[in-house]
């Protein structure tokens, strides 16, 4: 089991600047995958940013790359997401996932899930 905590959104206005943490407890292996989606309102949950837990690779979905960006830091047991030049577009609920059979942009493939926080970007 893993158990994953969100934290860090808010309210921002476009242009500006937010990082997203997501704390997990319990067993995560090298394989343990960690995925970003989020979810705006009367929208699919879409995919943002995944990277496995120990690092190495990261994905990102081309709406965000180069403006977003997913680290971890294994000492905090902790995945960052850092969002840069935010526009209105991206608010929405931010979730971060988890799994132990590796990275994936479709949400079904994650197992364990936070709570989710909402990331508002005013223009």
């Amino acid at each position: 089991q893993v158990q994953l905590v969100e934290s860090g959104g808010g309210l921002v206005q476009a242009g500006g600047s937010l990082r997203l943490s997501c704390a997990a407890s319990g067993r995560t292996f090298s394989s343990t995958a960690v995925g970003w989606f989020r979810q705006a309102p009367g929208k699919e949950r879409e995919f943002v940013a995944a990277t496995y837990w120990n690092g190495g690779s990261t994905f990102y979905a081309d709406s965000v790359k180069g403006r977003f960006t997913i680290s971890n830091d294994k000492a905090k047991n902790t995945v960052y997401l850092r969002m840069n030049s935010l526009k209105p577009e991206d608010t929405a609920v931010y979730y971060c996932a988890a799994n132990h059979r590796g990275v994936s942009s479709f949400y079904g493939e994650y197992d364990y899930w936070g709570q989710g926080t909402q990331v508002t970007v005013s223009s």
